[in-house]
């Protein structure tokens, strides 16, 4: 409980203090993600690390880490300078070669593509065989769902883009079928347990307590109590990737 209190109070600050709530959320991420594989010498790509606080801590924890965002403007958001190792490129055709990372890391950009199975695909695509798949997004039936237009995007989300705009004279950041769309934890949950290529090594509230876990079995009320999904996928040695 200690944990999930710290990481959304953490969340009131996104906006006024970005470096205490990335920052915040990065060690925490990977910790979570070395419980799973481990990261010293591993090959890592941030997918849509925009500044590179992920990468930062990725490296720290020893990984050698590239982080790959298609927007300039993201890379430069924290001190206006491109982060160590980006380079620019969409999470829909990542400029890796097949099977070559150790890790393929993705933390709240699937809700940001028109295309989230084509995001996920093209994650499991570049990570080698036996690797790691760490995917995380904000489900759109969450508190959180329509990020700084929320709790508006309940009576949907073109409407509550145009009402955001109409109060503060500026389209939202996150706008509606431009820059955020609609994913469902069924959706990609869907996804993951029919490709043949991965193993679903665990489904889970990213930012949840842990007794908190079985609430994703749960169809309808995980789209509203599971905030935040993380799934955890291992590429199978040896199988070729659906078309």
């Amino acid at each position: 409980m200690a944990r999930s209190a710290a990481l959304f109070s953490a969340f009131r600050k996104e906006q006024t203090d970005p470096d205490h709530f990335y920052g915040t959320l990065a060690r925490d991420t990977v910790a979570q993600l070395r419980s799973y594989t481990g990261l010293r010498g591993a090959v890592v790509v941030d997918v849509g690390g925009g500044p590179g606080y992920f990468a930062d801590e990725l490296r720290a924890a020893g990984a050698r880490c590239v982080c790959v965002d298609p927007d300039p403007g993201e890379l430069r958001l924290r001190d206006g300078r491109l982060p160590e190792t980006a380079v620019m490129g969409s999470a829909l055709s990542l400029p890796v070669r097949t099977g070559s990372v150790d890790v393929c890391f993705s933390s709240n950009v699937l809700e940001h593509v028109g295309d989230p199975p084509g995001m996920a695909a093209e994650m499991v695509r570049a990570t080698r065989p036996g690797g790691l798949v760490y995917l995380s997004y904000t489900l759109w039936l969450s508190p959180w769902g329509g990020h700084e237009t929320s709790p508006w995007h309940y009576l949907g989300g073109r409407y509550a883009a145009e009402r955001f705009a109409r109060r503060t004279g500026r389209r939202p950041k996150n706008d509606f079928g431009r820059t955020m769309f609609a994913v469902s934890a069924a959706r990609m949950i869907r996804w993951a347990r029919t490709r043949s290529d991965v193993e679903v090594v665990d489904v889970l509230p990213r930012y949840l307590p842990a007794w908190m876990r079985p609430v994703v079995h749960v169809p309808l009320v995980r789209e509203f109590v599971t905030w935040n999904l993380l799934l955890v996928l291992r590429k199978r040695p040896g199988t070729p990737a659906p078309g």
